[in-house]
């Protein structure tokens, strides 16, 4: 039986949404509540902003202004640049370095116009596939650190001939444009679960180097999170080779944050408490999994701020 799914306000005067929804799809998982988080950061959450993105009132006022000039003086590009929360997105990750955070801007459409095949149209009620394969899916609780677990199977789960990688990446996309809007998300950072349970010398020959190389620029360049680990986790050997493919592009701020777990939960628990965590990696929550199909009636609710969030970029050229 598919979850219920309620609605939740938006907070007046809250600006954090490019469209013109006033209202969040909420999901009750018996004790535990899932939403799209978009009020306002707590007293605790904006402390731990000042102490690790330097983020203060004044601070923040004077980058959001000299982020608008840096934008607005560039012709080629078409953003919601009086919006203070989307402005905010790019400054967190980049620690309120206004001209940093014009380069993330800039990085962030300039990977939509060069991966335009990826972007164009990109919606949920376009990509229910990724969905109904049930591969995807982020976990209901946050974890220690308040950032959100993204979980990626692309083992025995994730039949290849009836789902291509470029789905994944596109499914993938739309989780963290989500999770983008999310203030506790922007300060707290995310982390990502690769489980690789079952991979066959197959589907190995899916990975191409210009699939790895996109994946890689996305996540060092172009997406304005603070992705604080990728954990690798019941890999076989012939991960091996996949994991090559990828290599060459990782600079060492990615590279570092990269863990490789195989079947060894006590490793992947030093990162993320089993407090978090589901129990088939080796944790004690009991919270009910969200599935695919039901994060794709989710998403499909905030259809408008995807056509909103895809309003906006360089509608020709990517700058360089």
């Amino acid at each position: 039986m598919p979850l219920p799914v309620t609605y939740e306000k938006v907070p007046e005067g809250n600006s954090c949404m490019l469209s013109t929804l006033t209202e969040v799809p909420v999901i009750e998982l018996g004790s535990h509540t899932l939403k799209l988080e978009v009020h306002e950061p707590s007293p605790e959450l904006l402390e731990k902003a000042r102490k690790e993105l330097r983020e203060t009132p004044d601070l923040a006022s004077q980058s959001i202004a000299t982020l608008q000039d840096l934008i607005k003086e560039d012709a080629e590009l078409t953003a919601p640049v009086d919006n203070v929360a989307w402005l905010t997105r790019f400054l967190r990750p980049t620690k309120f370095y206004p001209e940093s955070a014009y380069t993330l801007v800039k990085n962030y459409y300039s990977f939509k116009v060069k991966h335009k095949n990826m972007y164009d149209g990109l919606v949920p009620s376009k990509e229910k596939n990724i969905f109904d394969h049930d591969i995807l899916t982020v976990l209901p609780m946050r974890d220690q650190d308040g950032r959100r677990i993204l979980v990626i199977q692309l083992g025995k789960k994730w039949k290849h001939n009836k789902c291509s990688l470029d789905e994944v990446f596109k499914g993938a996309v739309l989780f963290m444009e989500a999770a983008m809007l999310e203030p506790e998300t922007q300060i707290s950072g995310a982390e990502v679960i690769f489980d690789m349970d079952g991979l066959t010398l197959q589907q190995t020959w899916q990975f191409t180097p210009p699939f790895a190389k996109r994946i890689v620029d996305w996540l060092q360049d172009s997406v304005p999170l603070r992705i604080k680990g990728i954990h690798i986790v019941n890999q076989p050997y012939i991960f091996n080779m996949v994991f090559a493919l990828f290599k060459p592009f990782l600079r060492d701020k990615l590279r570092n944050r990269i863990y490789f777990h195989g079947t060894d939960r006590n490793s992947l628990h030093k990162h993320l408490s089993p407090k978090y965590l589901p129990e088939c990696y080796g944790g004690s929550s009991s919270v009910v999994r969200v599935s695919g199909p039901e994060w794709y009636e989710l998403l499909l609710r905030l259809e408008k701020e995807y056509e909103a969030i895809n309003s906006y970029g360089y509608k020709k050229v990517a700058k360089k």
